[in-house]
């Protein structure tokens, strides 16, 4: 939701600290002025005109009291606010972090029961049933695609061998149970990969996002001129640490999803790598029909499509994003998806900069 900038809660707190103090300063000083004011002697000195004494001695005395009591208020209020809040800060912290992806974090706030504390261990007892629940089904995923694979392939083994057999006259039945086949095998891996992202289980090294997307666009070179697509690559090297099979992977589905959704003919892709300030980038553009935003919102949910037109014989599993987000989210990156006025998308995967690997993968 986003919401105009206003005060901070310890800005708030320390104005109110200060201002209940001016308050009660104030009170101070007019109790004093007119317990002096009543009566006619200072001291033990009797002063005839007592009033313009004390107007003349107290005034410059209350001007000085006050602008040491706000000095002090704001002061000692902001330390105050922050040493209150500083547990509101942890918790804050541990909420972005697990919206980033990361169930593991847990604050383990100190000190005694309060409401803070309370607030806290809640925080941490939900975040513990998530992860629990988040592994569970990856587990199950994981485990199941895992079971699936063994009569997928001795299927396909079957079947290759029946189309195989010169004295076996032509079935086209055998043909759409290979397709069928190939299709599920292919959903599988997708659904094991996407575990294996999910998970985060794999070992971190210096990659070069440009090495990265030339090697997936000379892979799919051959369906792009298939397709009658424009392949192009550019940028600059964007090194970053991560698995470099994932993020080829990642690279891959979205250079091969950029050519099967496009234009019918003289459709084109661009894929171009940058640097930022502590980030790097890989963005993948494509034409193509016009997508809405609303439509470009739910491309990253499984078993998505875009459009209904594919150019190519093996349409996919509708996973391709889906497993591009989860590796993005496995790299603590953002990735971002725009529909272009013109019609296609624009992709960009921004992950944190890392050193500069060597030039090859």
């Amino acid at each position: 939701m986003d919401r105009r900038p206003g005060l901070s809660i310890r800005l708030k707190l320390t104005l109110s600290y200060a201002g209940f103090l001016m308050v009660a300063g104030v009170l101070m000083l007019v109790t004093a002025w007119l317990f002096l004011t009543r009566v006619r002697h200072i001291g033990l000195v009797f002063v005839p005109d007592y009033r313009l004494a004390v107007a003349r001695d107290f005034a410059p005395l209350a001007a000085t009291s006050l602008s040491f009591l706000l000095v002090f208020g704001l002061g000692g209020g902001w330390l105050l606010a922050g040493r209150m809040l500083a547990p509101l800060n942890s918790i804050t912290h541990a909420t972005r972090t697990a919206a980033d992806g990361s169930l593991s974090h847990r604050i383990r706030l100190p000190g005694r029961q309060e409401e803070f504390r309370e607030l806290a261990d809640a925080f941490d007892t939900m975040l513990a049933r998530l992860e629990a629940h988040v592994g569970e089904q990856q587990r199950f995923a994981a485990n199941a695609s895992h079971e699936l694979r063994t009569p997928l392939a001795a299927t396909k083994a079957l079947l290759d061998v029946a189309r195989a057999d010169p004295g076996r006259p032509a079935d086209p039945l055998l043909d759409r149970l290979h397709t069928v086949n190939t299709r599920a095998i292919d959903l599988i891996e997708a659904l094991l990969l996407l575990s294996r992202a999910g998970q985060g289980s794999f070992a971190r090294e210096d990659v070069d996002l440009s090495l990265v997307a030339e090697e997936a666009a000379e892979m799919l070179l051959p369906l792009a001129e298939k397709n009658g697509v424009t392949l192009e690559t550019d940028g600059d090297i964007a090194p970053t640490t991560g698995s470099p099979a994932l993020l080829l992977q990642l690279t891959t589905n979205l250079v091969h999803n950029a050519i099967v959704h496009n234009l019918p003919e003289h459709g084109s892709v661009r894929v171009t790598t940058g640097v930022r300030p502590g980030t790097v980038t890989l963005t993948v553009e494509n034409t193509g029909e016009p997508v809405s935003p609303e439509l470009v919102s739910r491309l990253t949910e499984p078993f998505q499509r875009g459009t209904e037109r594919v150019h190519t014989d093996h349409p996919g599993v509708g996973l391709g994003l889906a497993i591009v987000r989860s590796i993005t989210r496995a790299h603590h990156g953002i990735l971002t998806l725009t529909p272009r006025p013109a019609g296609g998308l624009r992709v960009t995967v921004e992950l944190p900069a890392g050193t500069t690997p060597p030039r090859h993968l």
